[in-house]
C-alpha cells in the first residue's frame, strides 16, 4: 500500500535466491545492531524514536564507498542536479553543505 500511494514501483527478488537479498539483509542487521541488540527499550514508541534518530544519521552521515563517499542524502542531491527527471519531488531545498 505504501508503494503504492507514493507511486513505487514494487519488485521482489527471485526465488531461492538469497543472496540476491544481501544487501537489504546487511542493512536490516545493521539496524538491528544499533537498537535492539545496544539498548533496552521500555516502549515501542522508545524504540519508534530511536529509530527515527538512527535514520537521520545514517542518512547523512554515513559515507558508503558505493556512493562515491558521499552520504546517501548528498548523493540523491548530486544525482538531482544531473537527471532531475528521475524524481517526483525536488530533495534539493533540503541539501546542506
Amino acid at each position: 500500500m505504501f508503494c503504492e500511494t507514493n507511486g513505487i514501483e514494487h519488485r521482489r527478488t527471485t526465488p531461492n535466491h538469497t543472496w540476491t537479498n544481501g544487501q537489504v539483509e546487511r542493512m536490516n542487521r545493521t539496524i538491528k545492531d544499533a537498537t535492539d541488540e545496544r539498548f533496552r527499550y521500555d516502549s515501542h514508541d522508545q524504540l519508534r524514536t530511536h529509530l527515527g534518530n538512527f535514520r537521520a544519521a545514517y542518512k547523512f552521515a554515513f559515507r558508503p564507498k558505493t556512493l562515491g563517499g558521499l552520504a546517501p542524502y548528498k548523493y540523491i542531491c548530486k544525482i538531482w542536479t544531473s537527471e532531475p527527471d528521475r524524481f517526483i519531488l525536488n530533495p534539493i531545498r533540503k541539501c546542506r553543505d
